[in-house]
């Protein structure tokens, strides 16, 4: 297989694994359910936030609006660098690694971009698509995180500065699979830098 049609075939699967966890968890969940998959270590976890990190917001709707044109402007250099990774021959994980960023980077666009407009509220019930009220807007979106890992529960000891014998969760943030695409993408790229970013 070329590295073109491997690229094409990771984004594609990427994108196609994100989107429907998503749109399954969407509409099967309300706003706030959870299931335990492993206990004390993995469940799902329906949330939404507007786009940032750890529901992360500023600006109000502005803010929300200049993130998404932001983040599509980022798509677009990304697939320049993909495309530049695949015409050098660049080692077969960097254009794995690109491609997951890039997956990543559509994946939560989609739901930024369009989910305000074919799903309604899921706050005190299973969203539906394509309703006829739905929940927002052409580019105002929530998206949707499900996977949760909280490794370890408990209280911390005292003689930590700051946060001693408060409550404390890890891993505590609730995330999606375009986030584990990103996320994959930059730990393989760490591995092989050396063939991302070759010396001249």
């Amino acid at each position: 297989m070329s590295k073109k049609n491997l690229a094409i075939l990771t984004v594609v699967l990427a994108i196609l694994i994100d989107q429907i966890s998503k749109i399954y968890v969407k509409t099967h969940f309300v706003l706030g359910e959870e299931v335990v998959v492993f206990p004390n270590w993995f469940i799902i976890h329906f949330t939404e936030n507007n786009g940032m990190a750890w529901g992360f917001e500023f600006g109000g709707k502005a803010g929300k609006l200049f993130l998404t044109l932001f983040r599509i402007v980022a798509v677009g250099g990304i697939i320049y660098w993909l495309k530049q990774v695949i015409r050098n021959k660049v080692h077969t994980a960097v254009v794995i690694s690109v491609s997951l960023i890039l997956a990543g980077a559509i994946g939560n666009i989609i739901d930024s971009v369009f989910y305000g407009v074919i799903f309604d509220s899921s706050a005190n019930n299973v969203a539906t698509m394509f309703p006829d009220t739905p929940y927002g807007s052409l580019f105002y979106g929530k998206v949707v995180d499900m996977l949760y890992f909280p490794m370890w529960q408990g209280i911390l000891p005292e003689w930590i500065p700051v946060w001693g014998g408060k409550p404390f969760t890890f891993f505590n943030a609730i995330f999606n699979g375009a986030d584990s695409w990103i996320t994959i993408g930059v730990i393989l790229l760490f591995f092989f830098h050396k063939q991302a970013f070759p010396k001249e």
